[in-house]
C-alpha cells in the first residue's frame, strides 16, 4: 500500500492504496463517493464510467497510478445540484427503471455530447454501445441524449 493524492471532483483526497488497485475501489471504498457502480468488474457494462482528464474510462479497470495527477470525474462531480443537461433530460422523461447503470450512462452522454453536440441516432447508438442497460430503456436513453444536446445548444445561446 502507498499513501497517494487522488483529485476527485476539484478535491484532493488522500488515500492509502496500492498502484494496481482498479480506481473504482478508491473512489467508492476509500473516498466514499459511491455513485459509480460496480457492475462487471472486466469493462464491458459501462456501470461504472468516470472521466479521466475529461476521457470517459472504466474505472473497474483503470489502476489508480493512472490516475495519480489527473482530474477525476465522477456522477457526483458533474454538477452540484443534478442540473447539468443530461442529468435535467435524464429526469425530464424519467430515463432509469432500476438505475444502477445509469450514472454510468449519464457519464458516458457527456462526453459524447462533448464531442458531438448534435448525434444521430447511430451516433449515439455507436457512442452508448459499451454501456449495458439491463432493464432495456434505450430508447428512454436515445430520447434523453437529443433532449440534453437541445438544452446544451439552448444554454449556449
Amino acid at each position: 500500500m502507498a499513501i497517494t493524492t487522488l483529485k476527485i471532483n476539484k478535491k484532493d483526497y488522500t488515500v492509502d492504496a496500492d498502484e494496481n488497485m482498479p480506481l473504482l475501489w478508491a473512489i467508492r471504498d476509500l473516498a466514499g463517493l459511491t455513485g459509480t457502480k460496480f457492475g462487471c468488474g472486466v469493462a464491458q457494462c459501462g456501470a461504472c464510467v468516470i472521466h479521466l482528464d475529461g476521457e470517459a474510462v472504466r474505472s473497474c479497470v483503470t489502476k489508480v497510478k493512472r490516475a495519480e495527477g489527473k482530474s477525476i470525474t465522477t456522477i457526483e462531480g458533474l454538477s452540484e445540484n443534478n442540473d447539468h443537461p443530461v442529468q435535467k433530460a435524464w429526469q425530464e422523461i424519467d430515463v432509469p427503471q432500476c438505475g444502477y447503470c445509469h450514472s454510468g450512462q449519464i457519464m458516458s452522454a457527456v462526453v459524447l455530447l462533448r464531442e458531438n453536440p448534435n448525434p444521430t441516432d447511430v451516433d449515439i447508438d455507436n457512442a452508448m454501445s459499451g454501456n449495458i442497460c439491463r432493464c432495456g430503456t434505450y430508447p428512454r436513453i436515445r430520447h434523453a441524449i437529443k433532449i440534453a444536446a437541445e438544452l446544451q445548444r439552448e444554454k449556449g445561446k
